[in-house]
């Protein structure tokens, strides 16, 4: 259970416009790219990822037992998500000072990621814009239903939801349909996007081109025991992280006319205190709450934002443990505002 200290303080005490105000001018300070510091991530993660990955493919090739393959994909997979935070950084123009810069490096960093830089920069700017929004759950979030909504559907409405929001599916289905369909074939966006279906075509011919050039270099056998469990643990970490950062208890969901830009960052973002190694490894996304209230804050600057002001720690607060409940948290209450379970079954 979350302590009484790690509640969330209510959204009008942290969020008013007066205080958020106040937060705001508190960020913008750290809100200002830093090439050094962007530049040494880069040289200290990618060299890293690659070498690992070069590693893991000669212990194939050389038939050692997959075991160490295996053990060798969890740091990898590590920096497989620290790199997506680089590009995820790049979508909000908050990772160098220049517009070009970013989407270039963002553009690139898609093919480690299997990530369109255009479609998932556009879409992650839709879910910041309608985070806790009832009225507005589109694309870039889980879907979240209501407890009403939920009682309303057909008993097969209702297992299909719970098929989805089961931690099998969400951990495991769920990144292997994003990194294989879903980012292949968005066919779920208007055909009016013309960037971002240029950012998806460009993404998948790159990603071919570099498959087969592996393949054909060190064996399509080698690259997919290397690859494919990356991928898959990455995703589940990645699925994971976007998971608790914003389904938790105490979370901020509102119909639009009393949805409030401030209360959602604050209120309905976590903060997941994490291990200073796996802060390192996630980029600081943990310090999810200041990143939603001031999206220009580079990665390599949340911690230093964070321990600037007493202000910017006041958010509802996850551990390792506790964000373990996250994994019971399935449907919005709006008469208990809070997240709950699957209502239990009725017995005969």
């Amino acid at each position: 259970e979350i302590s009484s200290s790690e509640q969330k303080p209510t959204p009008d005490a942290l969020a008013s416009r007066q205080q958020a105000s106040v937060l705001r001018q508190l960020c913008a300070k750290y809100a200002k790219p830093h090439l050094g510091k962007a530049i040494w991530q880069l040289s200290n993660t990618l060299p890293m990822f690659i070498g690992l990955w070069v590693l893991m493919a000669f212990s194939v090739v050389r038939d050692w037992p997959y075991w160490i393959t295996l053990l060798l994909t969890l740091p990898a997979a590590g920096l497989y998500v620290r790199i997506f935070i680089f590009q995820h950084d790049c979508g909000h123009g908050s990772y160098f000072k220049n517009t070009r810069a970013n989407d270039a490096v963002g553009a690139l960093l898609g093919l480690i990621t299997l990530f369109p830089y255009g479609y998932w920069k556009k879409t992650h700017a839709i879910h910041h814009g309608t985070s806790g929004n009832l009225d507005r759950r589109e694309i870039g979030d889980i879907d979240t239903l209501t407890v009403t909504e939920y009682q309303s559907r057909s008993w097969f409405g209702r297992f299909c939801y719970r098929f989805y929001r089961s931690t099998p599916v969400l951990l495991g289905i769920g990144p292997c349909y994003q990194f294989l369909i879903k980012h292949r074939f968005p066919f779920d966006m208007p055909f009016s996007w013309k960037k971002e279906w240029a950012s998806v075509l460009i993404n998948n011919f790159m990603i071919v081109v570099a498959g087969l050039s592996l393949g054909f270099l060190i064996g399509w056998h080698t690259v997919l025991m290397v690859h494919v469990p990356i991928v898959l643990i990455a995703g589940a970490l990645g699925v994971w992280l976007f998971y608790v950062q914003h389904t938790f208890e105490h979370a901020y969901w509102t119909r639009k006319e009393d949805w409030d830009a401030h209360k959602a960052a604050i209120a309905g973002s976590s903060f997941y205190d994490l291990p200073k190694v796996m802060h390192w490894f996630t980029g600081n996304i943990g310090y999810h709450h200041i990143h939603h209230l001031a999206s220009r804050v580079p990665n390599y600057r949340l911690r230093e934002a964070f321990e600037s002001s007493p202000l910017l720690q006041l958010a509802p607060r996850l551990t390792l443990w506790t964000s373990l409940k996250c994994a019971r948290m399935k449907l919005w209450d709006e008469d208990l505002q809070r997240m709950v379970g699957f209502p239990k079954r009725a017995r005969n």
